[in-house]
């Protein structure tokens, strides 16, 4: 089984990959791999943090997807009427963009160091934009 090794800020987290849930979002999102980026606060999604991704395209339709998700449950969006992101909620999340509300693929859940992903969504909310690396971990 694999995971991913997530350090953003200060803070590092082991999140397990959805693999029979969104095979092919999890598929895409290893092909990203490793990510170094900047994680910024959401705007229109609440307690969130994201990853901007602009025009990059990613060819995966809607699997295992939800307007709703929970603290540390990651989100793939993968573009279409907003821009192509990963979203990271750390507290109450409703999807949204400047569009209105937005579905993502729950692609990995945080399953070591989620007591701190509160503080990193404060940090990053107060502090700004916290560095970001996203690699994968083979068990």
């Amino acid at each position: 089984m694999s995971s991913l090794r997530i350090t953003a800020g200060p803070y590092v987290f082991t999140a397990r990959l959805e693999e029979k849930a969104a095979p092919r979002t999890c598929a895409a999102i290893r092909a990203l791999l490793p990510m170094r980026t900047k994680l910024i606060h959401a705007r229109w999604s609440g307690e969130a943090m994201w990853v901007p991704m602009g025009d990059q395209r990613v060819d995966v339709a809607q699997e295992h997807h939800t307007s709703h998700p929970a603290p540390g449950h990651l989100l793939l969006y993968p573009g279409g009427i907003s821009e192509t992101e990963v979203l990271v909620p750390y507290g109450a999340t409703l999807f949204a963009s400047k569009v209105g509300q937005l579905a993502g693929n729950h692609f990995a859940t945080i399953t070591d160091g989620l007591q701190d992903l509160a503080d990193l969504g404060r940090l990053t909310l107060w502090q700004g934009a916290q560095d970001l690396a996203i690699a994968i971990e083979e068990a």
